[in-house]
Order: C-alpha cells, then sequence, then structure tokens
C-alpha cells in the first residue's frame, strides 16, 4: 500500500482536492445550502491545494508536501473541530458561528455520522497522509 501511495500518492490528493472542491460547490450553489463560518475556512485551505498540487504536479516539485501540508494539517483541525461541535463534544458555546447559518447544523448527514464536515475531515487526512507518506520516501532516499 505504501509503494501505491509513493507512487500515486500525488495524484490521490489533487483528486481528492478536485472531488472536495467540486463537492463543496455543488452544496452551495445546486442544493443551495449556506456554508458556515467553519465551513468557509475549510475551504479557504482546501481551494488551493487544486492550484497548489496541480502545478506541484506539472513541475514535478520534489517539495510539494512542505507546500501541502500546512494547509492540509490546519484544515484536519479545522474540520475536525467543526465535527466535534457538529456532534455535540464540544459545546456550542466555543462556537465561532455568530451570524448566518450556525456551525452546529447539520444540513446533510447520511448513515446517521457522515456530515459536511466529516467528508472535509476524510479529505484533508487523505491528503496529508498521502503527503507525509511522501515525504517519508524522499527522507529515506
Amino acid at each position: 500500500m505504501k509503494k501505491f501511495i509513493k507512487d500515486n500518492g500525488v495524484f490521490i490528493a489533487w483528486v481528492v482536492s478536485i472531488f472536495s472542491l467540486t463537492g463543496s460547490l455543488f452544496f452551495s450553489e445546486i442544493l443551495k445550502l449556506p456554508p458556515c463560518i467553519l465551513c468557509w475556512y475549510q475551504r479557504i485551505l482546501m481551494y488551493p491545494l487544486v492550484l497548489i498540487i496541480g502545478v506541484g504536479i506539472v513541475r514535478k516539485d520534489k517539495g510539494l508536501p512542505l507546500y501541502v501540508l500546512p494547509f492540509s494539517i490546519l484544515g484536519s483541525a479545522v474540520a475536525l473541530f467543526h465535527y466535534l461541535l457538529q456532534r455535540g463534544i464540544i459545546p456550542d458555546s466555543v462556537a465561532p458561528c455568530t451570524q448566518g447559518i450556525s456551525c452546529t447544523s447539520k444540513l446533510i448527514e447520511y448513515y446517521g455520522f457522515i456530515t459536511i464536515p466529516f467528508m472535509s475531515l476524510v479529505s484533508f487526512v487523505i491528503i496529508s497522509l498521502c503527503m507525509i507518506i511522501l515525504l517519508r520516501s524522499k527522507s529515506t532516499q
């Protein structure tokens, strides 16, 4: 599995970022679901990854994980915070959403646990893991 990710991790991360971008736009522009403040933060951290990873692929940039990891790790943290807030594990009193839609609202929920922040978290974690594996494989060579 590590060899597969080592050989294809950049492409996996890029495809995940593209699906995340198009998915978030689908939810907001097609389904008309308004994004909350935390959703906007996650978008701010995900959207540039499409371009950063895409340019890194074209340039065959060996340092790509170093550019991607700050976005993906911070995005993972925001998405995890958002998901825990939605689940009620973190109290509503610390929610940054003072105007607009509440960060605790579950506009979409599949199988009782898959929400938009959960999907965002999974995407950021996949991208982070791909980049960490790539970074570690470069350091062992």
